[in-house]
Parts: structure tokens; C-alpha cells; sequence
């Protein structure tokens, strides 16, 4: 099992100062989300050759290996131009990722078109429908699915509140469909409660497709007769969710850690919160060591088992 973090919240460091801050923070791993020097939002990758030296080499010398590459590209769009385009950024991406000798990219499965060719607030934009956006993205995979497959490359994809496939078992069924041994599925905790609400059993339907989870706490938007978040002007539709340290939030982690260790997980383990940039430090080092705990009591059965801290929503590190 791999212990990842991702170190969104210190993108303004350096490639090599961020291997540091990922070594001093307590971990081995790095699941590299989307940054301006690496693998940008939406547009071509700037990991040119001198890049991807000095990258590898700051690896090295702290002692930390890459867990994952995230690209985000419109690989969903009607558009075809810019569905072309995004398969083109995607190769270069599993390109890089070779190069890094990392054998693992995650992604989401999109929410359509650049908004800038919308004309209203959905998923889609315009015109367009979920539909249109889930026949661009099969046409993207079966162009795509035999580069990953060609390369050695897994890919984790999760579906995201505001993509055109949010939730879990329509996410399941087609990766299933798909039918490749490289393409696995990434169960982020955040998204928990737009999945459903029995969270056991969802792990357990999704089984050992899961290769990768996102850990970070969030509230139930479902919760308090729909009022656990307030929005105006009411009925607006929005989607929400926070990626908070564990404890800060509703999801029952004696649960997902047991549950995960019932199906056989042994894949990536990345903690991925974005909430709090002014303290980035002390949450990459929460953390590390609460995840480090459910691994201890749920996988080493052996040895003496840790106890989780309790259970506390206003519990801060």
C-alpha cells in the first residue's frame, strides 16, 4: 500500500522543494495533481525534457516516489476540437508519466465542454447534454485504452460532483464495461455522500475495482432536511463539498478503512485536503499519521492494534 500525498496546497514550491515538504511532512509518495510547471488545467503539459531530469533527480535525493500523475483534460467535450485536443494532451501525459517511471494516472471523468462554449451553468453547457458529453468521453477511451494498455500505465478514474457521471454505480458499470485490466476505480471520500448514503456497502459493490481512495472529510449536503449547507437564492442548484481533515466532517472512518480492508484494498492511499492553505504544513502531517493508524489496526492484524482518536467533528490538528 502507497501513502500519497497531495500536495495541491504547496503548488507554489519548486519541484524540488516539494519533494522536500513531501519528505518532511512524513511521506514517501506524491500523487501529483495539476500545476503550472507540470501537468497544467486543461491545456498541453509543460514537462519538457530538463523538467522531468530535475523532477526524477528531487525524487531521488529525498527519498519520495510518484504514486499517480492527475492530469484534467476535456477528454468529455461535444466539441470535437477540443475532444481532439485532450487526447492528444493525454498521450503526452502517459508519455511523461513512462518517463517518470510512474505505472499510475488518475483522473475524473469531466464536465464537458471549456464553459466558455456554454451558455449555462450545468455540466455540459449550451446546448449540450450529459449525453453528448458520455458519447465524447467512450470515444476518447477507446482511442486511449490501448495507449494505457501499450504502456503499462493503470489508469483510476473517479466520477466528481459536476461531471456528467457523479455518482458511484453508473462509474462501476461502465468501467466494468470497458473490460481493461488498466482502467480501476478511485473512491474519494469527499464525494461519499453524493454517492449514496451506506457507505459499507458501496466499497463493497465497487470491490476490488477500487485501486486508489481519496482521504479528506466533508459534511453530508443531504443531511438536516437538506440544510446543512445554505444557499440563495434557495433551490439554485449547485454541488458542494469540502475535502477537510479527518474528524472535521461526517464520514465514519472506522468504516471506510474496515470496509476497504473487507474487499482486499492494497492500492494508493492519498490524503488530499485543499481547505486550509495556512496551515498546509500541520494538515499534511495530521494526516499522514491518522491514515497511518486505520493501516495499522485494519491491515496489520498481527500487531497491536492502534485506536483511532475519537470521533470529534470540531477536533482540529
Amino acid at each position: 500500500m502507497k501513502i500519497a500525498l497531495d500536495p495541491h496546497m504547496h503548488r507554489h514550491l519548486p519541484l524540488d522543494q516539494l519533494c522536500r515538504k513531501a519528505a518532511e511532512l512524513g511521506f514517501d509518495h506524491i500523487e501529483l495533481s495539476p500545476r503550472d510547471d507540470f501537468l497544467p488545467w486543461w491545456v498541453r503539459p509543460r514537462a519538457h525534457k530538463e523538467r522531468i531530469v530535475e523532477f526524477k533527480k528531487a525524487l531521488k535525493d529525498h527519498g519520495v516516489k510518484l504514486a499517480s500523475l492527475l492530469p484534467m483534460y476535456r477528454w468529455a467535450s461535444p466539441h470535437e476540437d477540443e475532444r481532439q485536443a485532450a487526447v492528444r494532451y493525454w498521450k503526452e501525459a502517459i508519455r511523461i508519466a513512462v518517463e517518470m517511471d510512474c505505472d499510475t494516472m488518475n483522473s475524473e471523468f469531466g464536465r464537458g465542454p471549456s464553459p466558455d462554449r456554454g451558455h449555462r451553468s450545468s455540466c455540459c453547457g449550451g446546448m449540450h447534454t450529459h449525453e453528448h458529453s458520455e458519447a465524447a468521453w467512450w470515444r476518447s477511451i477507446e482511442e486511449l485504452v490501448p495507449v494505457f494498455e501499450k504502456e503499462g500505465v493503470t489508469l483510476n478514474m473517479e466520477p466528481h460532483p459536476e461531471d456528467w457521471c457523479e455518482t458511484l454505480h453508473p462509474a462501476i458499470d461502465m468501467l466494468k464495461t470497458i473490460g481493461s485490466d488498466n482502467v480501476k476505480f478511485l473512491y474519494c471520500a469527499p464525494h461519499t455522500f453524493y454517492f449514496g448514503d451506506d457507505m459499507a456497502k458501496m466499497i463493497r459493490d465497487a470491490g476490488p475495482l477500487i485501486n486508489h481512495v481519496h482521504v479528506a472529510d466533508t459534511y453530508n449536503h443531504k443531511a438536516s432536511s437538506g440544510l446543512r449547507y445554505i444557499v440563495n437564492p434557495p433551490g439554485a442548484k449547485v454541488t458542494i463539498h469540502q475535502h477537510m481533515d479527518m474528524y472535521q466532517g461526517e464520514i465514519d472512518w472506522d468504516v471506510f478503512f474496515s470496509s476497504l480492508a473487507e474487499v482486499g484494498f492494497d492500492g494508493i492511499v492519498t490524503a488530499c485536503v485543499f481547505g486550509w492553505e495556512e496551515r498546509a504544513d500541520a494538515s499534511g502531517k495530521f494526516m499522514r499519521g491518522e491514515i497511518q493508524k486505520y493501516v495499522d489496526k485494519y491491515w496489520k492484524r498481527g500487531d497491536a492494534e492502534v485506536s483511532p482518536p475519537p470521533y470529534d467533528r470540531g477536533m482540529k490538528p
